[in-house]
């Protein structure tokens, strides 16, 4: 007899039997909940049996059937005319669209919502070890957009997660010396409802419903794409990290769509003494972590993708699932993950911020747990623009000793990601130019830390524009010479742009998709000079440095006196019998690297 794995959560979804299909919800309020079942635009309806706050039925539906929920109860969310999705899916029938019915009492919506799709099993895999060590080059791209305009990837695979196991694919990442791609969500997701009067899409992803359940436009093929695509991956020896988003869902503030724990289980969501919805996250709810049953979804999650030979995890807005309803350092998520067999071995990373009170919690995650160092990205990018000290750019590339203790540092350094002007565009905007976003140029970053050469945007000035390769390279340079793990968001290493948009999520376009034709090379081929120089450094392992020697650009000894006011420094460092030079020059805009051989960041 088949069932469920064993696995926090594993009572609920949908799994074969030799009895049939057995499904469970959780829906704790409910007076009654209804088994939908579809065959093409007919519905057969099933009632459910309640024990405690679990709903069952088992049905003739094989893998492949479709399916959803409805729930009636005393409560206001509860809608029957609303189909749901159910929280435990792991592939849907088609694309989330929003639509005004969905947020309408009485208003019927199976024609409206994705069904859920009964899992055909897999033959199971034995999860192997990360491949992804700290230390190594994390490699940030958006599946679409990476992969919409590359000339190798056939059109029918463009946009697509299999397109990232193409040949040419591999080769630009071993190109880079890729420890991991980390990929932005993945999971299907719902554009918010101002979206579509403007003509806009959600390109980014970071607004999902349920949080199993793969994009179908992302991954036609489902799970199956997935786990071959990370097994191509592997055998390239490069991991895979999902970003995954557990701090709120697409259902919005109270005025949102009803799809999923909404119509289910309404208190799933993080509530003021007085009922209103908590919004530490900006998109209108906050999931409430201090629910068993919320972290057991997220469990079941982060083991269903790791099951998949997944490397780790990437935590958006990783506050929230630490607060009840402060931020708790030692909250039971993490003690959760730290004694499971399998997400005790996988890569977990926080972006230790969220918009909410005491929500900057840089430093203070795990000692097992990797952090987005975004200290590091405005310290990088004020040195380098002229306004940013020499003694905290040096603390920086050493890891950032001041942020984070223990034996390592945690440091996950990056000078550009998705949120933000892309590296091209921080040399060349010094204002955000978010105009086709339709929300009059106010939405993004209005302090980039970004700077021009009197001349915004693109330009034709010689000049100008060796002044603009000059700090590019100064950038990478510095990345990758920093201590600890390093992040490029894809495209950086040949110059793309966005034209100054700071901020397009909603730009499923030319905007942001990425440029192979126009790409620059030089500066292509300098980032993977800089990747082979790094995997021969120091730099590239996430301890201490140790007998590190810094030294002014003249040559002597640094002092605590001499850092005020100091251009730039050398760093030395011995490895085995060779010392390791690593010389920043601010006056000269230039970066060298050497050991028997000199890389410097001028061409």
């Amino acid at each position: 007899m088949r069932g469920p794995p064993p696995r926090p959560g594993a009572e609920f979804g949908a799994y074969a039997t030799d009895h049939g299909t057995r499904f469970s919800v959780r829906s704790p309020l409910a007076t009654n909940v209804t088994l939908c079942l579809f065959d093409g635009v007919q519905e057969t309806r099933i009632p459910m049996t309640r024990t405690g706050e679990t709903w069952s039925a088992m049905a003739n539906a094989p893998p492949g059937a479709r399916y959803g929920y409805r729930a009636d109860g005393p409560a206001h969310c509860f809608d029957p005319s609303k189909l749901l999705v159910d929280p435990y899916a792991t592939e849907l029938d088609r694309r989330f669209a929003y639509d005004p019915r969905l947020s309408q009492h009485g208003a019927d919506t199976a024609a409206l919502v994705p069904k859920a799709i009964v899992p055909a099993p897999l033959p199971p895999i034995d999860p192997p070890q990360p491949l992804f060590t700290a230390g190594g080059l994390i490699y940030e791209l958006n599946v679409r957009g990476f992969t919409m305009r590359h000339p190798y990837v056939p059109p029918e695979q463009r946009g697509t997660i299999r397109a990232l196991a193409h040949p040419a694919i591999i080769a630009h990442l071993k190109k880079l010396r890729v420890a991991a791609i980390e990929l932005m969500p993945i999971v299907a997701w719902i554009d918010e409802r101002h979206l579509a009067p403007l003509g806009l899409t959600n390109a980014w992803g970071y607004n999902p419903v349920v949080p199993m359940a793969i994009d179908p436009g992302l991954a036609p093929g489902g799970v199956a794409e997935l786990r071959e695509t990370v097994a191509a991956l592997r055998a390239a020896g490069i991991g895979v990290i999902l970003d995954l988003v557990f701090n709120h869902t697409g259902e919005s503030d109270a005025s949102g769509p009803t799809l999923s724990l909404r119509g289910l289980d309404d208190a799933s969501y993080a509530r003021t003494p007085d009922g209103m919805l908590v919004n530490h996250t900006g998109t209108g709810n906050m999931l409430d972590f201090a629910q068993d049953h919320v972290r057991a979804l997220t469990l079941a999650s982060l083991l269903h993708f790791a099951a998949m030979g997944v490397d780790g995890f990437r935590f958006d807005l990783a506050p929230v699932i630490a607060r009840s309803p402060g931020f708790d350092p030692r909250a039971p998520i993490f003690a959760e993950i730290a004694t499971d067999p399998l997400l005790s071995t996988r890569i977990m990373i926080a972006e230790p911020w969220d918009i909410g009170p005491g929500g900057y919690q840089l430093g203070a995650f795990p000692d097992t747990w990797l952090e987005w160092n975004d200290r590091y990205r405005d310290d990088v990018r004020r040195f380098w623009r002229g306004d940013g000290d020499a003694g905290t750019l040096a603390t920086r590339i050493a890891g950032s000793p001041d942020i984070f203790g223990g034996t390592r540092t945690r440091a996950v350094n990056f000078i550009a990601a998705h949120d933000g002007f892309t590296l091209a565009d921080i040399v060349a905007y010094r204002h955000r130019h978010n105009d086709a976003n339709g929300e009059d140029n106010r939405d993004g970053h209005g302090n980039n830390l970004s700077w021009n050469y009197d001349v915004e945007g693109a330009t034709d000035d010689p000049a100008v524009l060796a002044r603009r390769d000059a700090d590019r390279r100064a950038l990478l340079a510095t990345l990758f010479a920093s201590k600890g793990t390093i992040m490029l968001t894809a495209g950086d290493e040949f110059g793309r742009t966005q034209a100054g948009n700071n901020n397009a999520y909603a730009q499923d376009n030319a905007i942001s998709w990425t440029d192979w034709t126009n790409r620059d090379v030089a500066l292509e081929d300098f980032a993977a000079a800089l990747a082979d120089f790094r995997a021969c450094s120091p730099m590239a392992q996430s301890g201490w440095l140790a007998d590190a020697d810094w030294r002014g650009l003249d040559g002597q000894a640094m002092t605590p006196d001499r850092w005020a006011g100091a251009q730039g420094f050398e760093l030395r460092l011995p490895d085995g019998a060779e010392t390791v030079i690593l010389r920043i020059d601010r006056p000269q805009r230039r970066v060298t690297m050497a050991r028997a051989t000199i890389l410097e960041s001028r061409p």
